[in-house]
């Protein structure tokens, strides 16, 4: 029986009617997949994701394999599909079955949503655990050297919750229903951001909710591989504990952290404040002054630098406090700090173009597993943009790579001794293609 397939209209040109129709056969629409497939195969990230996941189904009766599906998975997710749903249609795509390693005519479809499903929620605390150090070890393998100097910046951010998913709760600061995922870059020695770890964590948690626990970790692995390296930790006040300042301090961790304002830290700005409200008034320019005073709340042990900022403009104070255990210049320092929101854009790639909030499953457990899916994603995304360096698209973001190197058209024909793979003529960016691919594979 011959399947009808609607037309669409597009008016009259010239004469002529202008339709069209979803029957062009073998074309898929995210040609640029292959890209990310490469970018796993220099980093090996899903392949050591599914190597820290148990298998215990029987093999006789086994079609998709673990590191298949998480192929699948974050290969659609860096291509703008973060839900299992999305392979209703997706798991005949032809490019998405090659980059999963099938052929597009001849072998079995990928995965479905509900295999998929059952796969996520079946990943136990322990697994959970070992994929979180795969991104640690992604970082250190991605360094042939030892770097100098690594700064870790840790932050919190709201992951916004429907329904009934296990240890959501209403967060004040944010003012919903939420959880609070903990998510760590870091910089060696200059360097972009890295992903390092990616945390799920209940919604009503403090914004310093086991940061302790997986500083300790993130530390004990880069001395492992690098005894002599630097380590400087940078977070905003939600960090400003005082068992992170004495771990940091026995563990010869350095540390930016920046402290909320309360009337003491006000009456030690005021002084500063006054001089730069002066200088402001008599020029009409904003004015920014940093001084650094001996603080101690009655919650810390002892004395500790802080870092204040007066900054006065035609639109008021705006002074800001910042706890450090390094010397030197204020103003450096404080530049230094203020260099963490670098790190803030990430955490928006990976929720506006990668939808890491994207947790809606009901066990949380499952919502920790896609929250690596994603972070999985975001470290090939990476591995790409680096891959850049030189072109038009060396500073681009996770958006702007999907858009102009991923969602790309291309016919697929498959032949008895080869696939062939046909990109639009016309496409903008075709020059970038055989760099990123020598680059990938050098």
């Amino acid at each position: 029986m011959v399947q009808s397939v609607p037309q669409l209209g597009f008016g009259i040109l010239r004469g002529r009617q202008v339709v069209g129709g979803f029957d062009g056969g073998d074309i898929s629409s995210d040609g640029g997949v292959l890209l990310v497939a490469e970018a796993e195969r220099r980093s090996g990230i899903v392949a050591a994701l599914a190597a820290a996941i148990g298998d215990e189904r029987d093999p006789a009766k086994v079609h998709h394999s673990v590191e298949a599906m998480l192929r699948q998975r974050v290969f659609a997710i860096a291509c703008g599909y973060e839900d299992c749903n999305d392979f209703d249609e997706l798991r005949s795509d032809p490019v998405f079955k090659l980059a999963v390693g099938r052929l597009p005519e001849g072998e079995r479809d990928l995965a479905s949503q509900p295999t998929l499903s059952r796969f996520e929620n079946s990943i136990g605390r322990g697994e959970l655990l070992a994929m979180s150090g795969v991104l640690l070890d992604q970082f250190v393998a991605g360094h042939e050297q030892a770097p100098t100097w690594v700064v870790l910046d840790f932050d919190a951010t709201d992951d916004e919750t429907h329904g009934q998913q296990q240890l959501s709760g209403f967060h004040g600061y944010y003012d919903e229903h939420c959880y609070l995922p903990l998510i760590v870059t870091a910089r060696a020695d200059g360097g972009p951001d890295e992903l390092l770890a990616a945390v799920l964590r209940p919604g009503r948690s403090h914004a310093g909710r086991g940061t302790l626990t997986v500083l300790r970790r993130i530390v004990a692995r880069l001395r492992e591989a690098w005894p002599e390296v630097r380590i400087l930790l940078r977070a905003d006040s939600g960090f400003a504990l005082p068992e992170i300042y004495d771990w940091c301090e026995a563990n010869d961790v350095w540390y930016l952290i920046g402290l909320a304002s309360n009337s003491r830290l006000q009456r030690l700005a005021e002084p500063h404040l006054v001089a730069a409200r002066a200088e402001c008034a008599a020029t009409g320019e904003k004015v920014r002054r940093l001084h650094d005073v001996g603080y101690a709340a009655e919650s810390w042990a002892r004395l500790r630098r802080v870092l204040i900022k007066a900054e006065v403009s035609a639109q008021g104070d705006n002074p800001r406090y910042v706890v450090t255990s390094l010397g030197g210049d204020p103003l450096l320092l404080y530049d230094l700090y203020a260099r963490r929101g670098e790190a803030e854009n990430r955490i928006k790639e990976l929720k506006c173009d990668l939808a890491m909030d994207r947790t809606s499953c009901h066990r949380f457990l499952a919502n920790q597993s896609r929250l690596l899916l994603h972070a999985a994603a975001f470290v090939l995304l990476s591995v790409v943009r680096g891959c850049l360096a030189g072109t038009e698209l060396a500073r681009a973001q996770v958006c702007t790579l999907r858009c102009k190197l991923l969602k790309l058209g291309v016919l697929v024909r498959q032949t008895c001794r080869k696939v062939w793979l046909q990109f639009a003529s016309s496409c903008p960016l075709q020059h970038l293609w055989p760099l990123v691919l020598a680059r990938l594979r050098t």
